[in-house]
């Protein structure tokens, strides 16, 4: 069953990187993100409510709370470095190096989790597909001078969305221990609202919140949806399964991200690109089957 919540996961998140990108397009990434978490917020808060989970937050160890908060703050940096990202780069690399937070999400689970150490040299293998493919699809458009046409800022970014990213899996799963995913997924949502609009309100954005146009609010509202189902599932995924193969599953994301760049925002993949994200999604699918 945790299975089936994993590739849930990474459905939705695909969905929240695609709509992501669509309500960032006329609108200041620190306001986006601390909208979207708004919207998180409320959908998580509702369903602890309506699966009863909410009476269980007495019984949470002062443990729990504290890896649950410190994932909470990882998440938020996480989300800041990736809307910056998307609005810096195109949305397939974008995309593809926010993913490679598998990596270090599965060599931090050999490392502290014995449980996870099952078929390691597997894993390692998928491993070095997964980097290989990401390094491939960050493609950069050169200049006649052989400079950068974006620059690389929002490689930058990515790199630490990833960080950030790994971090969240291994920081969750240790604080989940013994607590509903639902109510664990509200905890951590609640830290990530405050940052974020921590931080809207202390570089003083707050009067963008009003400038951000009907169709980025939709897409943002809508993403917020998505992310709220993928983070329900996937910390429903992590509490019942290995996290080591639930993070690669929910990382095949990428492809339906990938594919959505492509076909409706238009974006060009050199035949590099389609190498490494074949090697990316392979060595996904070999974790998830045979790891």
């Amino acid at each position: 069953m945790w299975i089936l919540f994993a590739c849930l996961s990474s459905v939705f998140a695909a969905f929240t990187a695609i709509l992501s990108k669509l309500g960032v397009k006329g609108t200041d990434s620190d306001v986006a993100t601390a909208l979207r978490t708004s919207v998180v917020l409320l959908l998580s808060i509702a369903v602890t409510f309506i699966t009863g989970e909410y009476v269980k937050i007495i019984e949470v160890s002062w443990k729990s709370w504290l890896f649950l908060i410190i994932s909470g703050f990882a998440t938020g940096a996480s989300w800041i470095c990736y809307f910056k990202a998307l609005s810096l780069g195109e949305v397939s690399k974008v995309a593809a190096v926010d993913k490679s937070s598998v990596i270090l999400t599965v060599l931090f689970a050999l490392i502290l989790f014995p449980e996870e150490r099952s078929n390691w040299w597997i894993k390692l293998l998928c491993l070095s597909s997964i980097g290989v493919g990401t390094y491939l699809m960050m493609d950069f458009k050169k200049t006649p001078n052989g400079e950068d046409k974006k620059g690389k800022g929002w490689l930058l970014f990515a790199l630490l969305s990833a960080v950030f990213a790994a971090a969240t899996s291994i920081l969750a799963k240790i604080g989940i221990e013994n607590v509903p995913s639902n109510l664990a997924t509200s905890i951590r949502t609640v830290v990530v609202l405050l940052m974020a609009w921590a931080i809207v309100l202390g570089k003083r954005k707050a009067p963008f919140v009003k400038q951000v146009p009907k169709k980025d609010l939709l897409f943002l509202v809508l993403s917020g949806f998505a992310t709220a189902g993928s983070w329900l599932c996937y910390y429903y995924a992590i509490a019942q399964g290995q996290v080591s193969v639930v993070v690669p599953i929910d990382k095949l994301s990428v492809l339906l991200t990938v594919l959505f760049s492509v076909l409706v925002l238009k974006e060009k993949l050199k035949w590099k690109s389609w190498l490494g994200l074949g090697l990316l999604v392979a060595g996904t699918v070999c974790m998830a089957v045979f790891a």
